[in-house]
């Protein structure tokens, strides 16, 4: 991840307050036995599919053309997407649609362009995954990837894929969870998926150091839910399958947590200070998710001063 040098002392007190210590302990948890995850399917009807593992949260439309999957998880899992997507159809991976850069969502990329899948992203993705990428917040960098890993069609608008009798809307979105986030919407089949703009029932990582802001988040939220119906299915970056009062819930409460926030910075308090104030108590998130309550707050406020 790009450290931008412009983000003031939210990131900076993140940093002195000592919560950095909990990201990085976030590296031993995902040093995880790949082994003994299993990728469950579900079927969302019309042959499109959400299937879960490790990481990000796929999407899939399986039919006579072959197979569009978007998000691929780690690369130690491959071997196990595959097979699970063999046992719903047939065909090979045409295309691989990436939501964003991060490791959980593109980390089978370089597999899956080895067996000739085309990779499709936001033109950031590509951007970001061309050279090393140092997080300040993680004190840790990830490597650029190789060139049969990077997206080799990219886009900063929109673009459709007619695939499977379907018309597979992908849509860019401002900057929200990363700078280049895709949400990607079959109307006919009514499934959106949402990729990291949306974390149903987890504290949402926003990547300040990627661009993410807590305002795009809550953008994309709206976005989501000008698509979306009473019946849509909602494939979310992690978390349990959803639906548009899920996704109006989540809404909500960002809009509850942007404002507390905003508030304090208005009264001119400092991180260190709006952080040990816990304005989240009050607000009832009832979140789960890898981040604790403080580390949210950090990395949100984080976004809001860059």
């Amino acid at each position: 991840m790009i450290f931008h040098s412009s983000m003031k002392s939210g990131f900076i007190s993140f940093v002195s307050a000592g919560l950095v210590s909990g990201f990085i302990s976030l590296g031993a948890a995902f040093a995880q036995d790949f082994d003994a995850v299993e990728i469950k399917p579900t079927d969302l009807g019309n042959g499109f599919y959400m299937l879960m593992g490790s990481g990000g949260n796929l999407g899939a439309s399986v039919g006579e053309d072959g197979i569009f999957l978007i998000d691929d998880q780690y690369a130690p899992l491959t071997d196990k997407i595959v097979a699970a997507l063999g046992k719903i159809g047939s065909g090979d991976v045409k295309y691989v649609l990436n939501t964003h850069w991060h490791g959980d969502h593109s980390g089978g990329n370089e597999n899956l362009g080895k067996t000739g899948s085309v990779i499709v992203a936001h033109r950031n993705v590509r951007v970001r995954m061309s050279v090393d990428q140092f997080s300040k917040m993680r004190d840790r960098t990830t490597p650029a990837s190789p060139d049969i890993a990077l997206p080799v069609v990219t886009f900063d608008g929109n673009v459709e894929f007619y695939f499977n009798g379907h018309k597979i809307e992908v849509k860019s979105v401002e900057a929200a969870h990363t700078d280049g986030d895709s949400i990607v919407f079959i109307k006919d089949a009514n499934v959106l998926h949402m990729g990291d703009t949306f974390f149903h029932t987890w504290y949402p990582f926003i990547d300040a150091e990627s661009g993410g802001n807590i305002h795009g988040m809550i953008a994309v939220h709206e976005k989501g839910l000008s698509l979306a119906d009473g019946t849509t299915k909602i494939i979310p970056g992690h978390g349990p399958l959803a639906t548009k009062a899920d996704l109006q819930e989540a809404h909500d409460k960002l809009v509850n947590v942007r404002d507390a926030l905003q508030s304090r910075i208005d009264k001119g308090m400092s991180d260190e200070e709006i952080i040990a104030d816990k304005p989240l108590e009050s607000l009832d998130l009832g979140w789960g998710g890898f981040l604790k309550p403080e580390q949210f707050v950090a990395i949100t406020l984080a976004g809001m001063r860059g």
